[in-house]
């Protein structure tokens, strides 16, 4: 078992966009709150406020953002498997990624309120709406 963390929510609506690998990095894909851009050999994907989203683009919207309060020990182990297993035993969908500093999980927005007490249940604090 991992010691207590403390997880914040972000502000907004974040959408997952998908465009073909090779494409450029549109301007619409940066925030100051928080984006992340990943290129593999299929694709090129970018979480982005919903709203900076082109509708002609291919995106999921509707997710939550939660950031895990860092900077995190880069050899701690099990944060992330602890976070998903009691978001996952609530019978909910994440994406997970780790920046340097920590690590971030997407729910959708329906299931914000049910991840959030899944994880006070399993220990760790959730707090609301933070920039």
């Amino acid at each position: 078992m991992i010691a207590p963390l403390t997880l914040a929510t972000l502000e907004g609506e974040w959408a997952i966009a998908r465009l073909p690998a090779g494409a450029p990095v549109p301007d619409w894909a940066w925030s100051d709150l928080f984006s992340s851009v990943s290129r593999t050999s299929e694709e090129l994907s970018i979480i982005a406020p919903s709203a900076q989203v082109p509708s002609s683009v291919k995106c999921e919207s509707g997710f939550r953002v939660l950031v895990v309060r860092g900077p995190l020990d880069f050899d701690a182990k099990g944060i992330l498997a602890d976070l998903a297993g009691a978001i996952a035993a609530a019978d909910i969908a994440l994406l997970a990624l780790s920046t340097f500093d920590t690590d971030i999980l997407l729910v959708r927005q329906r299931d914000l309120a049910a991840a959030a007490a899944a994880l006070e249940l399993s220990g760790h604090g959730v707090l609301e709406s933070a920039r």
